[in-house]
């Protein structure tokens, strides 16, 4: 049986945060699907279509690795693609504690689906889109936190 693992997420943009965690992960799993979520809520930065480009580009060379969109709730996408496993990426312990809530609930919703924890390496624990965003709209330069190919 194949170990299918989904790492969501909005990644607007994908982030060097993002690009160690799956680095890291990736060996674990057969099929690792980067997953960006669509959220009726959010505005996004950047079109979904840009996010997949950006993915593809930086994980090239990882033929394990996919991405994609999906709408509704991540542990249904979990269940509909036939994954075991999603990871989740922690900075802080506030991250736990978010995370940990919506893991508990996912578990309630879909058993088999088991939710793992990953750490950040400590250089990247600052690093979130949301303040890459601010740094953008501000006319910051974000080439040290972004991945190269995230040209903007």
């Amino acid at each position: 049986m194949q170990r299918i693992c989904v790492f969501p997420g909005t990644f607007d943009p994908i982030t060097l945060g993002h690009v160690d965690v799956i680095k890291r992960s990736v060996s674990l799993f057969d099929k690792l699907i980067i997953a960006i979520g669509v959220n009726s809520q959010k505005a996004p930065m950047f079109s979904i279509e840009q996010r997949i480009t950006w993915i593809k580009e930086i994980f090239k060379d990882y033929p394990q690795i996919t991405a994609t969109s999906y709408d509704g709730l991540t542990i249904n996408y979990c269940k509909e693609v036939g994954a075991k496993y999603m990871i989740r990426g922690i900075r802080y312990i506030s991250d736990f504690e978010y995370e940990k809530a919506i893991a508990d609930m996912n578990r309630m919703l879909v058993p088999e689906v088991e939710t793992i924890f990953l750490t950040c390496a400590p250089e990247y624990s600052t690093i979130s889109s949301t303040i890459v965003r601010d740094v953008i709209r501000n006319g910051g330069d974000v080439s040290k936190i972004v991945p190269s190919e995230v040209k903007l």
